[in-house]
Formats: structure tokens, sequence, C-alpha cells
């Protein structure tokens, strides 16, 4: 389990009701699709993929509810299974974007559907069309799934109304920041570190940390003012844990994390550490091997080792361990019950200091 997952506090509501919920939840759906033998497959490679992970958010959302003394148990798991599947969704499509066939050492959906394809007889163009196909259809039940839950949450018609609020703003934020992420990448113009920041504070806090605690504040009924100061702590928590997330993808163990520290090189992404690395003498010796998608170990040498001689891997860690002082600042002067603030404190720790 991860640095994240293991700084969390379990709340009373044991975690696992949310296994079981989203169980439930995917079973309905399942029911209600009419599905194909084909359709089935979908359907279970969804289950799969549902089964996995760590629970980062519902854990969030379900702690956070509990602390600030939300007692609708039942509908905390909900939210807590909509922000799961939220999850799930971003994670398809984020795959399909990038290209990816694997996650995590292992096929995903689209890998799973190609291989199967080509198993079958089909070309290796066609095989991954049907792959991308799939994989887009299944984060496409997902994300419907998700707000069906919200949708039928048993509580009052304005608490109800003001969680799909949240969640479609998340949703909102995600696409946006995900579409400036592909076109930062395309390189069509200079990105900035201010245009890299913004971005992960659309693409990653809006749905990992802003939408499972403001859900959980407006559950519980919170004052707005605790709502507002749960938004900023959300927003800098993401960007803490993506600008980690970022050195990992390039310096982390690939055994630990199950990512080729390749990857990210090799599609271009647009990352702090290249945002600063960019300003150095060096760079334009080695800047044709960032995006290209046969980058080998001795060309991502060469990028490691002018983003390291640059200084921009240490630029990136004093801006992580500045924004872990700025966030702890506001944990500290924020109207939450004290639990919180040592969960919230916790948490932002844990990704800032996370190595997978």
């Amino acid at each position: 389990m991860s640095e994240v997952a293991t700084a969390q506090r379990r709340a009373p509501v044991d975690i696992h009701g949310v296994d079981a919920r989203l169980r439930e939840v995917m079973a309905r759906a399942r029911m209600l699709s009419g599905a194909t033998t084909v359709g089935e497959q979908l359907w279970d490679a969804l289950q799969t993929m549902a089964s996995g992970g760590k629970r980062i958010r519902p854990r969030m959302l379900i702690d956070a509810h509990t602390a600030l003394g939300g007692t609708d148990s039942r509908a905390a798991v909900d939210a807590a299974c909509a922000v799961e599947l939220l999850h799930i969704a971003l994670l398809i499509h984020d795959d399909v974007i990038d290209k990816d066939l694997t996650r995590r050492g292992e096929l995903n959906i689209t890998g799973r559907f190609a291989m199967d394809a080509m198993l079958r007889g089909a070309g290796a163009a066609d095989a991954r069309g049907w792959g991308e196909a799939s994989a887009i259809l299944a984060g496409d039940l997902a994300l419907t799934m998700a707000h069906s839950v919200l949708a039928r949450l048993d509580v009052d018609a304005d608490r109800r109304r003001a969680m799909l609020d949240v969640f479609e703003r998340a949703v909102h934020e995600s696409a946006a920041g995900e579409q400036q992420d592909v076109w930062l990448s395309l390189r069509l113009e200079q990105a900035t570190p201010r245009d890299v920041l913004h971005t992960l504070e659309q693409k990653t806090a809006a749905y990992s940390f802003q939408a499972p605690l403001v859900l959980a504040a407006v559950l519980a009924g919170a004052a707005p003012v605790v709502i507002d100061e749960l938004t900023d702590i959300a927003r800098l928590l993401g960007v803490i844990y993506q600008l980690r997330d970022d050195v990992i993808g390039l310096f982390g163990d690939e055994a630990r994390t199950g990512k080729s520290i390749l990857s990210d090189l090799r599609e271009g992404k647009e990352t702090l550490l290249i945002a600063y690395a960019r300003t150095d003498a060096d760079w334009p010796g080695v800047a044709s091997l960032l995006g290209d998608e046969k980058l080998d170990e001795t060309g991502a040498d060469k990028l490691r080792r002018v983003i390291l001689e640059s200084g921009a891997l240490d630029r990136v860690e004093a801006d992580i361990t500045e924004r872990c002082v700025q966030v702890n600042r506001l944990i500290r002067c924020a109207q939450v019950p004290e639990v919180l603030k040592e969960q919230l404190s916790a948490l932002a720790t844990a990704c800032g200091e996370r190595s997978a």
C-alpha cells in the first residue's frame, strides 16, 4: 500500500463497504445494458479494473465526512463510490489519450481487447482501434454510473443538487486540464511554469482532492467557510501530489511504480521539470528527444542529465517543499476538527514524500 493510503486514518465506516456498493452499482448497470457476449467481456474488464486500486479518494471522502460530524454513512459510501468511478473513468480515458496499452505492468482495457482481436486474426491497426473504442466506451460507462449514484442519493434535494454541482465542476475542470495537457505536449507554443501548474490544478487537484473533500463537507452540512478552506487545501494537495508524480515518472523505481520511466519523455509530457530545464543553455541539444516515440535509455539519460544539471529537479523539489509549508499553514488555520487537521497534514506529507 502506498504512503498516501497508509497516511490516512480509517473512518468508522468500513472502507470495504465501498467495494460491496461498487459491485451492486455495476451489477445493476450491467443488467440494464442487455449486453451481448462482446458487451459482457467489456463489463468483465471494467469490473476487473474497479476491483483493484487503493481507494484513496473514497477513504479521503469518508474520513472527512466522519471528522466533520457527518452521520449519513450510507450516503457517504455512495458518494465515495461516485468519486472512485470517476477516477476509473478518467484513468481509462487517459490511457487512450496517452496511447498506453498497459497500466501498472498489466494490459489495460485497450491492450486486452486489442490483443484478443489480434489473436482472432485482426490486423494490428484494426485491433488497436477496437481496443481503444472499447476503452472509451468502458470509461463512458464508469462516468455514467458515477453520475447515477450521486443523482440517486437519499438526501434532501438541495444537498443532492449541491453535491451534483461539485461533481460536475470536477468533471469539467478535469476535462479542461486533460485537453490542456495534450495541447502543451504538441509544443506548438512554449509552456511556462504557470501554464503547467494551472494544468495540474485542473487535471489532478479538481477530481482527486477537491471533489472528495468538498463532497464530504457538503454532505456533512459544513459551513461555507469550511468548504472554501477545504477547496484551497485540496488545490495545493493536488499540485503537490502531481509534482511528486512527475518526479517519480522520470526518476522513480520502475519495480515499485509499475510504470516505465521512459513513457513521460516519449509522450512529450510537459511537466514543471521540463519547463524549468528548457531555460538551460544545454536544452537545445536534447530538445528533439522529448516526444520521440522511439526514445531509448541512452536518449532518456541525456534528457535526465540536462534536467539534473540545469537545476530543474532541485527547483521542483523546492516547489514541493514550499507548497507543503503553505498547505500545512492553511490546515492549521482551518475551522475544522482537530482530527481532520491531523488527517490532512499526514496526507500532505505523504503526497510530498511518496516514492510510488
